[in-house]
C-alpha cells in the first residue's frame, strides 16, 4: 500500500503532489462507504483521537468528529474554552495530559500559528492541524481541490480565483499551496487592504476587479470577512465591501461563460455571496460539506497506518 511521506498533517507546504493524490484516492474510496446503508468501517477500532479546539468551530469540528466515528475510532473531544487553559495551563501541559490517557493522534485547531508544528516536536502523537491562526487550514484546501476535480474532472490548469479577506484567511494559504502543487493557476481578488504585501511571491496574481476575476477564472472561492480577527477597519463599510466584491445571481448570468462557486463557510449571506448565488446549481457548497468528511476520513487513515 502506498503511505504519506509526513507523519503529521501540518500544512499543505509538507505535502508533495504524491500524498495529494493518494488523499484523493482514499477519499473515493471513503465517500463510496459514507453512502453506503451502513456507513461505518472498523479500520480504526484500536485508535484513540483526541479533538482539542482552543477556538470556537462548529462545521471542522462536527467533520472530524464525523469522520472519526465512521472510521470506529475512540474520540475524545476537548474545548479549551471550559477548561484548564483558562486557569493558565500550557498548551504542552494540556497535551501531555490528554497523551497520558494513551491518545494515539490530536487533530488541533489553535489561534497562534505554528502551533500544530510545536506540538509535534513535543509529544510523541500524530498531529493533524485543524486551522493555526491565520496560517494554515490543510483539510480544508484538500477538500476544496476534491470538490473541484469531482465537479470539473480535474484540477490541473483550471483556473481558480479566491475572492475576499486573504490576509486573516488560512484557507486561502492553504489552496494556494494545494491549487499550485496540482498545476492550477491562481490569482486573489479583494480590497488591497485585504491582500497579503508579498502574495506575489507565492507566483499569485492579483486582480482588483471582481468582474474580470470572474470572466477569468473557471473556479470562484468566496471568503468570509473574518470579523473577528478585524483589529482595524480594512474597508469602510461592508455594504461597499459587498457593493465591490459580493457576488450576486444578476453578475453571475452575465458573466462569458458559467463558472463553479464555492464557499469554505460559515456564509455571510448577503455579503460575499446571496442566498441565489449560494443556493444555485453553479454552487458547489453542500458538496464541499459531503467532502470534507470524506476527506478527513481518509487523512485520518492514513495517518493513522503510519502509527501502528
Amino acid at each position: 500500500m502506498s503511505e504519506l511521506s509526513v507523519k503529521h498533517l501540518l500544512g499543505i507546504k509538507y505535502l508533495n503532489e504524491k500524498d495529494i493524490q493518494l488523499i484523493f484516492e482514499t477519499a473515493d474510496h471513503f465517500k463510496e462507504v459514507i453512502n453506503r446503508s451502513i456507513k461505518k468501517v472498523p479500520s480504526l477500532r484500536d485508535i484513540t483521537i483526541a479533538n482539542i479546539f482552543f477556538e470556537d468551530s462548529t462545521r471542522t469540528k462536527l467533520s472530524f468528529e464525523l469522520a472519526e466515528k465512521r472510521l470506529s475510532a475512540d474520540v475524545i473531544n476537548f474545548s479549551a474554552g471550559q477548561s484548564s487553559v483558562k486557569k493558565g495551563e500550557t498548551l504542552i501541559d494540556t497535551v501531555n495530559n490528554i497523551l497520558s490517557m494513551k491518545v494515539d493522534m490530536v487533530v488541533m485547531r489553535h489561534p497562534n500559528p505554528g502551533a500544530g508544528i510545536f506540538l509535534s516536536k513535543h509529544v510523541n502523537a500524530s498531529i493533524v492541524n485543524a486551522g493555526d491562526g491565520a496560517h494554515e487550514h490543510p483539510t480544508q484546501a484538500l477538500l476544496d481541490s476534491f470538490s473541484i476535480r469531482e465537479k470539473l474532472g480535474d484540477v490541473a490548469a483550471k483556473k481558480v480565483v479566491i475572492v475576499g479577506d486573504i490576509l486573516h484567511s488560512r484557507v486561502a494559504l492553504s489552496n494556494i499551496f494545494a491549487l499550485q502543487l496540482q498545476g492550477a493557476e491562481v490569482k486573489v481578488c479583494g480590497p488591497r487592504t485585504l491582500i497579503p504585501k508579498h502574495i506575489d511571491s507565492l507566483g499569485v496574481e492579483v486582480e482588483t476587479n471582481l468582474r474580470k476575476a470572474l470572466n477569468w477564472c473557471d473556479v470562484a472561492n468566496m471568503l468570509r470577512i473574518q470579523n473577528e480577527r478585524l483589529d482595524i477597519s480594512y474597508f469602510p463599510t461592508t455594504r461597499e465591501y459587498t457593493q465591490q466584491f459580493g457576488v450576486n445571481k444578476a453578475l453571475l448570468d452575465s458573466l462569458d461563460k458559467e463558472i463553479v462557486i464555492m464557499h469554505p463557510g460559515p456564509i455571510n449571506r448577503g455579503v460575499e455571496i446571496t442566498s441565489d448565488v449560494a443556493d444555485s446549481k453553479q454552487s458547489i457548497i453542500l458538496d464541499q460539506v459531503e467532502n470534507g468528511v470524506a476527506i478527513r476520513m481518509a487523512v485520518i487513515y492514513l495517518l493513522a497506518s503510519k502509527i501502528k
